[in-house]
């Protein structure tokens, strides 16, 4: 019977693994080993995606993710999220897999759980708020950030191209989603520095720094750069540097609470930060030290905010 249902969700929801291909989606890569990583990337978040169309028990699905590839572990639960969520919104008389799956085997991985679940608002074309109140209230603003990653990746020339934004979004999920749109030019540009700097230069100032951090989670989070191509993109960010270094320690952390800790997270980060990924991570922590409560100002900005503030008091000679 569970046979049966998972071909019904994947003849309803299945997508080709050529959708993660740059030749599909029309990225540009001047960087061979860039692209293969970047496409591997895509490859693993459908695996992730279609291994939860296929058998939405969570113990046999957390089996099936968690034997993937630790380096990319994150983004097959990245797609699973995307899968259960849309399962929840398909079948009316049972909406709790993607919550069970927070609370359960996805929790280490919550990071890109929500992310993941950011890929389903934006297919699924629902209202953000409503889905904000079930969700974590300071880490389920990175659902808001996966929508960005979503319109970027599926709709490059809107999103990038005309700078165009969702209508249903309004006020600070606007900074999030830029966030998610900044993270979408690491794949959108494929990893080429001068390209990213020059597209990001070319939004309106107020958008760059939440852009910037969006591929500074992307650099550190996936990867595709060497260590003369970071420490350009540091240079590249100028003003913005402070915010690259907040997404460079939100992939530390996502990282380090996973388990999951990679070789070009670290190098990120020493360049970066001026330390290895763990201490990075250990950033966001401190940051989260009494956080306030919602105010006028999300307490995800505050946290944001605090981060940067930790990497101008560390690095400010840089």
């Amino acid at each position: 019977m569970r046979l049966s249902q998972g071909r019904i969700h994947r003849f309803l929801l299945g997508l080709s693994l050529d959708e993660a291909t740059f030749a599909r989606r029309g990225f540009r890569a001047s960087d061979a080993s860039a692209r293969l990583r970047l496409e591997q990337v895509g490859r693993t978040f459908l695996h992730g995606y279609h291994a939860a169309l296929d058998d939405d028990n969570l113990e046999n699905l957390s089996s099936r993710l968690n034997g993937v590839e630790a380096d990319f572990r994150g983004f097959a639960f990245e797609g699973a999220a995307m899968g259960l969520f849309l399962l929840d919104h398909l079948t009316p008389w049972r909406r709790d897999r993607l919550l069970s799956f927070l609370a359960g085997p996805g929790s280490p991985h919550i990071y890109m759980v929500y992310v993941g679940a950011g890929w389903a608002l934006a297919q699924l074309r629902r209202g953000v708020p409503r889905a904000l109140a079930r969700f974590d209230p300071l880490l389920g603003w990175l659902a808001v950030d996966g929508y960005g990653f979503h319109q970027g990746y599926f709709y490059p020339r809107r999103s990038v191209g005309r700078r165009a934004v969702p209508r249903r979004l309004s006020g600070y999920a606007l900074r999030v989603f830029d966030q998610g749109l900044g993270r979408s030019l690491w794949f959108v540009e494929g990893a080429d520095v001068a390209r990213i700097a020059a597209t990001v230069a070319g939004f309106p100032v107020a958008r760059q720094p939440d852009l910037w951090s969006g591929v500074g989670l992307a650099c550190a989070y996936a990867g595709g750069a060497d260590r003369e191509a970071i420490e350009a993109l540091l240079t590249s960010a100028r003003a913005y540097r402070a915010p690259l270094a907040q997404g460079a320690a939100f992939a530390a952390k996502a990282r380090q609470r996973a388990g999951i800790p990679a070789s070009h997270t670290d190098l990120a980060c020493r360049i970066i930060w001026g330390m290895p990924a763990l201490e990075a991570a250990r950033a966001t922590d401190i940051a989260l030290v009494d956080l306030p409560a919602e105010g006028e100002l999300p307490a995800y900005e505050v946290w944001r905010q605090r981060i940067q503030d930790l990497w101008v008091k560390e690095l400010v000679t840089i």
